[in-house]
């Protein structure tokens, strides 16, 4: 029983420590002769994205708009980005160069609910000084891993690392997942999103629609595996209150709303898809399934994890039981090895949603035990027809036990089926 715990104690931290999934984002605002202008490009995987207006909730407290995709429990929809009805917006992001430690501020409050949180800074705060005396207040190491940028109408902004608050009055400014205090600009620069955006502002400058749309457009992201990558664009005129909307990096179709006109309705809540007319690539992501959005494929890889882990404590020990009298004893090792390896790889899957939209085999933001697993599909493909072919010996030969024989050859059906879904998910898809 020790054995088994120790194992899935190891299992457990690889997967907590190789799991990073960060969504990735980008963002620019520009402001020109009294009229200040921010774009936003949420790019992520949500097949639940919303748009939701919410009216001040106290006195002297500002109605706002948000958009975000990740459901959180009973805070409702987590906002990735916003504007209120005094001219205030902001942006969140990932960025994985935050990561780094850093101490606990004791003498400032906890954040308890990052939601209502990053909700509050809108409905109480109308410019870039309200923000930032806000923030001050409030430990920041909840949000490490992510940067925050908030604009006001005047065109100032306020860029929030987890431990540093950089105010800037630029005319023009672009931001990816990265931050700025950290990264430097040759290494931003290699980020073809962000690359685009500071390319296309170099030929000219402006506020129009036409012109911020144009340049959403150059900074968006669509993955040639399905297709998938911007989920949201919104573009804030911060002066008039008026917010535009693009749905999955389709910049034909547009929605635009009235943020003052949108409040006076009351609180409500929209289901972005039913606002746009039908899209190709987005019916394409809605259908494929993976261990992340199909609870069926999750049980299933769960339970293949744990009949790997068993068959690999069940192997080894008939290994060394029977090692000397046993024939074929060599591929009971190899099955305790695979079954390791396979076990932690089925619980990566299960919690890895980028593996499944990058391109095979799948190389992590910075190199990790990931990297090196993308390539178990193939040691699978490689194995299966040996594997079988000792399969059928060692039960028509009947040396090994009934237990061993029964998850051997489970084992072989559960690489088979793996093998199929590994096809579908394209990882064999290296050319």
């Amino acid at each position: 029983m020790s054995v088994v715990k120790k194992h899935i104690t190891i299992f457990t931290i690889f997967v907590l420590f190789f799991s990073f999934d960060a969504l990735s984002c980008s963002m620019y605002k520009i402001t020109m002769f009294g009229k200040t202008m921010v774009g936003t490009n949420f790019d992520a995987y949500y097949q639940t994205s919303r748009i939701w207006f919410e009216n001040r909730n106290g006195v002297g407290n500002y109605g706002a708009v948000f958009s975000g995709g990740r459901f959180d429990g009973n805070n409702g929809f987590a906002p990735q980005s916003g504007m209120n009805e005094y001219g205030l917006a902001f942006s969140r992001l990932a960025a994985p160069d935050s990561e780094k430690k850093i101490s606990v501020a004791l003498n400032k409050k906890v954040i308890t609910n990052p939601t209502n949180y990053l909700k509050d800074i809108l409905h109480k705060c109308k410019n870039i000084d309200e923000v930032q005396d806000y923030i001050n207040l409030y430990d920041q190491t909840y949000f490490n891993g992510d940067v925050f940028i908030y604009i006001d109408k005047s065109g100032k902004y306020l860029v929030v690392e987890p431990d540093t608050m950089i105010v800037g009055y630029e005319t023009k400014y672009v931001l990816s997942n990265f931050c700025p205090t950290v990264t430097k600009e040759v290494d931003a620069l290699k980020m073809a999103k962000y690359r685009n955006g500071i390319e296309f502002l170099k030929n000219g400058l402006d506020t129009t629609i036409e012109f911020c749309t144009a340049l959403s457009d150059t900074m968006h992201v669509c993955r040639k595996k399905i297709g998938d990558g911007t989920l949201l664009t919104s573009i804030f005129d911060l002066n008039d209150g008026i917010i535009y909307y693009y749905f999955y990096h389709d910049y034909k179709h547009r929605i635009k709303f009235n943020l003052s006109e949108e409040l006076a309705k009351g609180d409500h809540i929209l289901e972005v898809p039913k606002l746009f007319p039908p899209n190709k690539e987005y019916e394409k992501l809605i259908n494929y399934k993976i261990p992340p959005n199909n609870k069926a494929l999750q049980v299933f890889l769960f339970f293949c994890s744990g009949v790997f882990l068993l068959s690999s404590l069940i192997f080894v020990t008939s290994f060394f039981r029977k090692r000397k009298s046993a024939r074929y004893s060599y591929i009971k090792m190899i099955l305790f090895f695979l079954g390791i390896i396979l076990s932690y790889y089925m619980l990566v899957l299960i919690k890895k949603e980028n593996i499944f939209y990058f391109p095979a085999p799948y190389q992590d933001y910075k190199f990790s035990m990931l990297n090196v697993a993308a390539y178990i599909p193939f040691l699978i493909l490689f194995l299966i027809i040996p594997l079988l072919i000792v399969n059928r010996k060692v039960y028509k030969e009947k040396v090994w036990s009934i237990i061993a024989i029964l998850f051997y050859t489970l084992n072989n059906f559960l690489y088979l089926i793996l093998i199929i879904l590994f096809f579908y998910w394209g990882f064999y898809d290296i050319l």
